[in-house]
């Protein structure tokens, strides 16, 4: 921001995500240029004071602070191919999903035609952008984190950035985000059995959120014992675990509901055991898991 003056931003892609980016911007007094291949999502920001742009070309001319916020990175520089010539000088800031190899060809991309680019992303839902807790990490270009930096935290309050190397972000963002589908199919999972008893999935929220805040305090545990390679001091060791594999049976039998997604998960659990880490700590779960361990 320079000066008292609030910088102008281009938000490039409007979907629930990238209408709460741009709601953030408009929200900090930022001038927003807004663009989406379906014109008509730009409504109600067009209410709150944000220019649409007739083209993804103008969207960029517009600023020099460009926000995309598409599916994947391919999709970004998809969008932003009839606009290439218009990126020279410009600050790139990617907020998508994708793979650190998506993240270092964006790079190269943006390079060839002149824009300085940062990666990121957005670890919270929609509802939370704006928020002084809503987490945001980038890397890449760190002469656009630190010209930018306080414009990026409209959207949220904890705004990291990682280095300079393009891809951390999205190393990070796959890395953190491996947790989340097992967590949800494992509330799902629970939801059924209490169902087929006749109960509501309400019911276990404040269990499960109890139960979330205990697998938070041992993070730190277990990334100490993965970094060190020290297993031994087993609080909850690998066989502890197999020999609850019994129990998933035990549950699918008598509520009928499908545990088969754990199949793989056991199955880890026994090349561990058979590996000689029964009795060290379910952190060693890290060593089976490195290819040709």
């Amino acid at each position: 921001m320079a000066g008292d003056s609030p910088t102008p931003v281009t938000v490039v892609g409007l979907g629930s995500m990238g209408r709460a980016l741009a709601g953030a911007f408009l929200a900090a007094g930022h001038p927003t240029t807004v663009w989406n291949r379906t014109p008509g999502r730009a409504g109600p920001l067009v209410e709150k004071g944000a220019v649409p742009a007739e083209s993804v070309a103008d969207a960029v001319a517009a600023s020099g602070l460009v926000v995309t916020c598409l599916t994947t990175f391919e999709d970004t520089r998809a969008a932003l191919e009839p606009a290439a010539g218009a990126l020279r000088g410009r600050a790139l800031v990617t907020l998508n999903s994708g793979s650190p190899s998506g993240a270092r060809e964006t790079a190269a991309w943006a390079t060839a035609h002149g824009a300085r680019l940062l990666a990121g992303a957005v670890k919270n839902v929609p509802a939370a952008v704006g928020a002084p807790d809503t987490l945001l990490y980038y890397s890449g270009d760190r002469s656009v984190f630190d010209a930018h930096e306080t414009t990026l935290r409209a959207l949220g309050g904890d705004t990291v950035h990682l280095g300079e190397e393009p891809d951390l972000a999205a190393l990070y963002e796959m890395a953190v985000g491996a947790m989340l589908l097992p967590a949800l199919v494992g509330f799902f999972q629970g939801a059924a059995a209490v169902q087929a008893r006749g109960l509501r999935a309400e019911s276990m929220v404040r269990f499960a959120g109890k139960w979330l805040d205990m697998i938070k305090t041992l993070l730190p545990v277990y990334a100490a014992e993965i970094d060190s390679g020290d297993y031994t001091d087993a609080a909850s060791s690998v066989d502890l675990f197999l020999t609850g594999a019994a129990h998933d049976d035990d549950l699918a039998e008598e509520t009928n509901v499908d545990t088969a997604w754990l199949a793989p998960l056991h199955d880890l659990l026994r090349r561990a055991a058979e590996a000689g880490h029964g009795g060290h700590s379910i952190a060693a779960l890290t060593e089976v898991l490195r290819k040709g361990a």
